[in-house]
């Protein structure tokens, strides 16, 4: 091949990024969009590369990041393959996500914040840095609150040490929006904004036969719609967490299974009761009284 051509096909071979697609795709049900635009992310940064490779100007591709969405759609688990991703194409060194919170980063005393950030970016750096709620940085009601010094670090570690980390700010969208409004250089300097919408019911209940299966239970067909009819009125209470409101009611539900059991320890059991998860396993939660 000429020295001015390159294998597009043979480039992507080379790297791991189709398995972290592969991967992404069979660990997350639903969430299309955000696997279209994570896909669209990995394919410029593969011909970023390729330009570079054959030495056509390619401008330094911005890559810190904004995830919102509401907790359990999965910010977590594609802030890690987005970190495989970054290392897969060598633009970050190491490939670690490192996930904090306003405590992590925010002092409590003068003189207390600096370090404590700069720390946090010690052990991120040639890694991701995942900071959740990240709009708990900035408390403008409050003239003592320390968080605008973190918000001042980690511009300074954005702008010039972009190519040793990335940052990715999540949180819900409404409160992240208000939070780039009132930090503009925040703002300025997130290249890629991901929105992850909320489970449907069928995707929550294929998450639900997952999880299970993972741990070997299985959902009785009495089960299943009773854990159905869960999931859609859960989704309209307080404090929804998506996947994570279903994994708790699943852990409920092998408790109850598992009582259930005791108390029947005078007969013999069979694989399959210790694996069923029945109808009552389900409909015993409050969320049916």
């Amino acid at each position: 091949m000429q020295a001015n051509q390159i294998n597009l096909q043979e480039e992507y071979s080379k790297t791991e990024i189709a398995k972290v697609l592969n991967i992404l795709d069979e660990e997350l049900v639903g969430l299309t969009p955000v696997k279209t635009r994570i896909r669209e992310i990995a394919a410029l940064l593969l011909v970023d590369k390729v330009r570079e490779d054959l030495g056509i100007a390619a401008g330094s591709p911005g890559l810190h990041m904004s995830f919102t969405g509401s907790p359990g759609t999965g910010k977590t688990t594609v802030g890690l393959k987005m970190a495989d991703i970054l290392y897969q194409l060598g633009y970050i060194s190491q490939g670690h996500l490192l996930t904090v919170t306003r405590d992590d980063l925010v002092g409590q005393y003068i003189g207390h914040t600096a370090p404590k950030t700069k720390e946090v970016l010690k052990k991120a750096m040639g890694g991701v840095l995942f900071i959740d709620e990240a709009y708990y940085l900035y408390k403008p009601d409050n003239e003592r609150d320390y968080g605008s010094e973190a918000i001042e670090i980690l511009l300074q570690v954005m702008e010039n040490q972009r190519d040793q980390l990335v940052v990715i700010l999540a949180g819900y969208k409404e409160p992240m929006d208000k939070f780039y409004e009132s930090n503009p250089g925040l703002s300025s300097r997130i290249a890629n904004h991901i929105d992850f919408p909320d489970y449907t019911v069928p995707e929550l209940l294929q998450i639900s036969k997952m999880m299970l299966a993972e741990e070997q239970y299985q959902l009785t067909p009495q089960a299943e719609m009773a854990l159905e009819q869960y999931i859609t009125r859960r989704k309209e209470q307080p404090l929804f967490a998506n996947a994570r409101s279903i994994k708790n009611a699943l852990d409920r539900a092998r408790m109850r299974q598992a009582n259930r059991i005791f108390d029947s320890r005078g007969q013999i059991l069979t694989k399959r009761e210790l694996v069923n998860i029945e109808a009552d396993d389900i409909l015993q939660s409050t969320i049916f009284n």
